[in-house]
């Protein structure tokens, strides 16, 4: 199965912020004048985040073998993180000796009706899962949680016989409550919020 799970921070895969990382004096940065007096630090600033995304794409080919993907993005979340990563993975193709094919699908996931939890996991929109049998996928997500969600997407998906899946996720929150499942590729935080110009901790 994709992913992994662990416990001890696996730093040659990821971005660990540290619980007590001070983070980034807000005075190195400008932001709305609405967020005024809610915020404390930022966590991590825009630029990292566009770094860390192209170096993703960077593993991601080299980890794969240069062979076509089938794109799974998770909607809403995913989207900006996915856009970004695939523009970088079809800069790399660009530049290489093969050309990589590259498909990309769009899915949500609801586990949830009126915050009661349904007991399964439903895959909302998205071509018929069939045609991901022996296919190479790549499944995009801005946040894991628990995990929970994630491990019953790819029990789904690998009942088709994909030839791969594999799972990246720009962030991974740390919270008692995950089951120990780490993506293929990651960044990693704490408890966060987002802005347009990085991710912050709020006040309260």
């Amino acid at each position: 199965m994709a992913g992994s799970s662990e416990e001890a921070p696996d730093y040659g895969r990821g971005v660990v912020i540290m619980d007590d990382w001070p983070g980034y004096d807000l005075n190195l940065f400008t932001y709305p004048q609405h967020y005024y007096g809610d915020l404390e630090y930022v966590l991590i600033p825009h630029g990292i985040i566009v770094d860390r995304t192209e170096r993703l794409a960077k593993d991601i080919m080299k980890d794969i073998g240069y062979c076509d993907i089938m794109i799974l993005c998770v909607l809403k979340g995913g989207y900006k993180f996915c856009a970004d990563l695939v523009e970088h993975l079809k800069n790399i193709s660009r530049n290489s000796d093969r050309f990589v094919s590259m498909k990309v699908d769009f899915i949500r996931l609801k586990s949830y009706r009126n915050d009661q939890s349904v007991g399964e996991m439903q895959i909302i929109g998205g071509e018929d899962l069939s045609t991901l049998a022996g296919k190479n996928v790549l499944i995009v997500e801005d946040v894991v949680g628990t995990g929970k969600t994630m491990r019953a997407l790819l029990s789904s998906i690998e009942k088709y016989k994909p030839n791969m899946v594999k799972v990246a996720s720009l962030l991974v929150k740390r919270t008692p409550r995950s089951d120990g499942f780490r993506p293929d590729w990651l960044m990693r935080i704490r408890k966060m919020e987002q802005a347009p110009w990085g991710w912050f901790a709020s006040a309260s």
